[in-house]
């Protein structure tokens, strides 16, 4: 047996007995991909820790910046109680059009707002809006940016706010000190910049699974 297959095997029953799908979840996944989206969904218990670092958090205001079809978006807005807000900013409107459908279906509409554009010029506006601090932010996008979205992702939270970055592994090439792909360098600086930066203290940690090799960096913000 392949690793890869025993890593979807071990995926699946994790999903089965701890992070079940139901039909609101089940139902953004087919519209995401009926309507050519691509295939790149967060996994049911990689969801599943979102919205139990959400709940953990209490967070009442949460960024995202990567909706794609809105999948991440319902598990972390699950974890808001009713008074809470959840943007998220995607930058294709056809994303946003798959993503809104799917969570007004699952009844989560008036906790989202979802912000088409370029995130580097939508984060400005929220921070002139005064939507911040937020509690919890989840870095899910265009990995050359990384390094940015974590800036803003600094600017708009607060002391004891936690910043997740995605796919931060990039099939182990992050550990190429000589890689000029955007990906790679973009996340290298990210992940440079976690280690450094005085007001935050993180971690990063590699995993498997039906999203093959990968893994996300976890930081919190200090005084």
């Amino acid at each position: 047996m392949s690793e890869p297959k025993i890593w979807n095997d071990v995926d699946d029953y994790f999903t089965a007995q701890l992070a079940p799908d139901d039909e609101a979840l089940s139902a953004a996944l087919r519209a995401s991909e009926e309507a050519g989206l691509p295939q790149i969904a967060v996994s049911a218990p990689q969801g599943k820790l979102l919205r139990l670092l959400a709940e953990i958090q209490g967070a009442r205001n949460i960024l995202e910046i990567g909706t794609l079809g809105g999948y991440s978006t319902i598990w972390l807005a699950r974890a808001l109680p009713a008074d809470g807000r959840l943007v998220s900013l995607e930058y294709s409107p056809r994303h946003a059009e798959v993503a809104t459908r799917n969570i007004a279906r699952a009844g989560l509409d008036k906790l989202v707002e979802i912000r088409v554009g370029p995130a580097l010029e939508s984060l400005p506006r929220l921070a002139d809006e005064a939507l911040a601090p937020f509690d919890l932010v989840f870095i899910d996008a265009d990995k050359d940016n990384n390094p940015h979205y974590l800036e803003w992702a600094l600017k708009l939270t607060r002391p004891g706010s936690l910043i997740i970055v995605d796919n931060v592994v990039r099939g182990g090439r992050v550990a190429d000190s000589d890689s000029a792909t955007p990906d790679v360098t973009g996340t290298r600086a990210a992940i440079e910049l976690i280690g450094s930066h005085p007001r935050l203290n993180g971690t990063a940690i590699q995993t498997v699974g039906s999203k093959g090799y990968d893994g996300f960096a976890l930081a919190r913000v200090l005084a």
